[in-house]
């Protein structure tokens, strides 16, 4: 019996670690992608304060309000 204990304690994790997109150390499971509380919240306040923006080409701004081009 204990052989099989140890077997199944042998669990392959969900995702496989990769560097955190903060700081490159192993991210952690419980802040993935992230390795750390801190990193996952400096990323966040990154994108509430502007400094990420997901690029809008002008034709999609138009496309969206085609009557206002007269």
């Amino acid at each position: 019996m204990p052989e099989n204990r140890k077997a199944a304690a042998k669990v392959e994790p969900l995702r496989k670690t990769r560097p955190c997109p903060e700081c490159g150390k192993p991210s952690n499971r419980e802040h993935y992608p992230f390795c750390s509380n801190r990193c996952r919240e400096v990323d966040l306040s990154r994108w509430l304060t502007g400094s990420y923006a997901i690029p809008v080409a002008d034709d999609e701004t138009k496309a969206d309000y085609p009557d206002e081009e007269n």
